[in-house]
């Protein structure tokens, strides 16, 4: 079995798992504990490619960031400018400020400085058709972080690779570890915004986990994640107006919707410590983030994808793009973050950062060891 086959039959396991009958609570119980329980460990054993071109010199590339804002974007583009300077590119982030507007003027940006590649990082591919068939048709090649719901080609939309760990995964760990935290009678709200494909299908994946498993859907929030420091507050207060005892978890496709909600709950009482709403993200393990799970205030959880070896996976990937070769076929691990692990793989740096040597290992396929 071939690479690609092996990540497809992954995927398909990773889909299948909230599928599974549920026969008995216990059985159920066990099965959500193995799967959470496989994402927490350590990753210390790198998985990545071993065989690449060598770095093609000479290359300058815009890094198109969707809003500095998102601590994930900043995560994941620190990543792409150290590998940069690892690989001897010379490389230019724009700020989409978080708009459709802004991304339009970045993108015509990037367009005008005639780059040898393009990353896209955090908004939907489609969002930008004209401007990325432009490129196309100039044969800039694009890689993407988070730009559409499928791991690696892109072809419609023109994109040579999008990075992501897989989706359906994360919320799967997510909503299974939420489960569990709630003895299997989880009530819970949903955070995400339809503005991205991708948050849709990571809200719906962990809504038919949770309710697969028997638990209960108390609301489906829908609310622009950009707009998370104005909205959040007073929706949080409306919500535990609205819904009390019955909201017992919080699953949001990003950590930022939990960065505003610290005050609301201070204020209803709710400190944190197990209380509920208990707070869990199905991504992207954020600094703040972490911070709260360590104080054990306002989250619990994250589903933590490896922002900094991502980055380096976009220039890994844009190698191959100009190089002429096909994309490495690499999906990066996930890591389910709670109080109890929060301190390995990068923890003291808040940020999930796999001992794995990866970047001893991009530099070899490189040439640049």
């Amino acid at each position: 079995m071939d690479r690609r086959q092996l990540l497809m039959r992954g995927m398909a396991l990773g889909m299948s798992i909230p599928a599974l009958t549920r026969v008995a609570y216990a059985d159920s119980m066990a099965e959500a504990q193995a799967i959470v329980d496989k994402y927490a460990v350590k990753v210390d054993k790198w998985d990545g490619p071993t065989t690449g071109p060598k770095a093609k010199e000479g290359q300058t590339i815009v890094n198109l960031a969707g809003d500095m804002k998102n601590g994930g974007i900043v995560g994941v583009t620190k990543g792409l400018e150290e590998a940069a300077a690892a690989i001897g590119w010379t490389v230019k982030t724009i700020d989409g400020a978080g708009s459709v507007a802004g991304r339009t003027a970045a993108m015509n940006q990037a367009m005008a400085l005639k780059p040898n590649g393009i990353t896209i990082l955090g908004f939907d591919a489609v969002e930008q058709a004209p401007a990325m068939k432009a490129a196309f048709d100039a044969k800039i090649p694009f890689v993407s972080w988070h730009a559409g719901p499928v791991i690696g080609p892109m072809a419609d939309a023109g994109v040579f690779a999008n990075v992501t760990t897989d989706p359906m995964q994360v919320s799967t760990a997510a909503a299974m570890w939420a489960y569990i935290d709630a003895k299997g009678k989880p009530g819970c709200i949903y955070f995400t915004d339809s503005t991205y494909a991708i948050a849709v299908a990571k809200a719906k994946k962990m809504q038919e986990v949770i309710e697969k498993l028997g638990g209960t859907t108390v609301e489906w929030v829908d609310t622009p994640i950009a707009e998370t420091s104005q909205r959040m507050p007073q929706l949080t207060t409306t919500l535990l107006q609205k819904h009390g005892a019955k909201w017992t978890h919080s699953l949001a496709i990003n950590d930022l919707y939990f960065d505003f909600m610290g005050p609301s709950l201070a204020a209803a009482g709710i400190a944190g410590s197990g209380q509920a709403p208990v707070n869990v993200s199905a991504g992207d393990g954020s600094e703040s983030a972490y911070q709260r799970i360590r104080s054990g205030q306002f989250q619990a959880a994250t589903v933590a994808e490896p922002l900094n070896l991502q980055g380096w996976q976009l220039v890994d990937e844009l190698n191959r793009a100009v190089s002429g070769e096909k994309w490495s076929g690499y999906v990066s691990p996930l890591h389910v973050v709670t109080k109890a692990n929060v301190e390995f793989d990068g923890g003291p740096k808040n940020t999930f950062d796999p001992g794995n040597g990866y970047q001893d290992a991009y530099k070899k396929i490189w040439g640049k060891a």
